[in-house]
């Protein structure tokens, strides 16, 4: 698991599985958002196995999954709500970390420049 974090409320990262729930847990993540589509791959672990999970490790679980290639705008609406709601610290993931990563600079919660997500982003090591 390679945890990356972009802001004091949100960090990003590539597939979990649910043998991270206890170490997520353990790092103070109060909310994972899941933004990988279901049988995106082979073998990849079922969004209703990890919430299961992760509601036996004390963390939230959202599921807002975004089609690789192909966010929408309700996609960056529906992140913007979950963001308000959510319990923080929150981890996002998706196959990589980039869409999760790309899913918040488009949303921009936080109201930053653009000039700082491109610099968060190039930190984390993605392109915003």
């Amino acid at each position: 698991m390679n945890i990356k974090r972009l802001t004091e409320s949100l960090s990003v990262s590539e597939q979990i599985s649910h043998r991270d729930m206890s170490k997520i847990a353990e790092m103070g993540f109060k909310t994972i958002i899941n933004n990988r589509p279901d049988r995106e791959v082979p073998f990849q672990p079922r969004s209703k196995t990890l919430a299961a999970h992760a509601k036996n490790a004390g963390i939230a679980y959202l599921d807002l999954p975004v089609i690789s290639g192909q966010m929408t705008p309700k996609n960056v609406e529906d992140f913007t709500t979950i963001y308000a709601q959510a319990h923080r610290p929150i981890l996002a993931f998706c196959r990589t970390g980039t869409r999760s990563a790309n899913l918040w600079a488009r949303a921009n919660p936080d109201a930053l420049s653009p000039e700082e997500i491109s610099r968060i982003g190039q930190q984390a090591g993605y392109t915003l």
